[in-house]
């Protein structure tokens, strides 16, 4: 499971930074026959519409390229609900972590393999 780049966002990098490094991640664990989940992110509004907008682009241009699975955004149901974020509005909860594995796991089935 890839999901990184979500810092990177939050610290104004370019989004042609952020899918080179992506793109470099995904490609090395391919060549090590290692079966990618990458997993998209988004922005709080206020970086602006252009970035923002560059940003979420970066998750399903790696992989398109890649010809990899993409989970649309991690935070999916959790990111706007309160209930589910601690005090500093951006780390889930246990209860939204929970909901995190919920949602994160019809994406990461199909790529495992039985054990032999």
């Amino acid at each position: 499971i890839v999901a990184l780049g979500a810092n990177d966002g939050l610290r104004g990098q370019s989004p042609p930074a952020i899918r080179a490094n992506l793109e470099e991640i995904v490609a090395r664990l391919q060549a090590a026959g290692v079966r990618v989940l990458l997993v998209g992110m988004r922005l709080p509004p206020n970086y602006g519409a252009e970035y923002t907008k560059e940003f979420e682009a970066v998750f399903p241009a790696v992989a398109r390229r890649a010809k990899i699975t993409l989970m649309p955004f991690l935070l999916d149901g959790v990111a706007a609900d309160p209930r589910l974020n601690q005090a500093d509005g951006i780390h889930p909860t246990a209860a939204g972590q929970q909901m995190i594995a919920d949602r994160l796991w019809p994406y990461l089935r199909p790529l495992l393999r039985p054990i032999k």
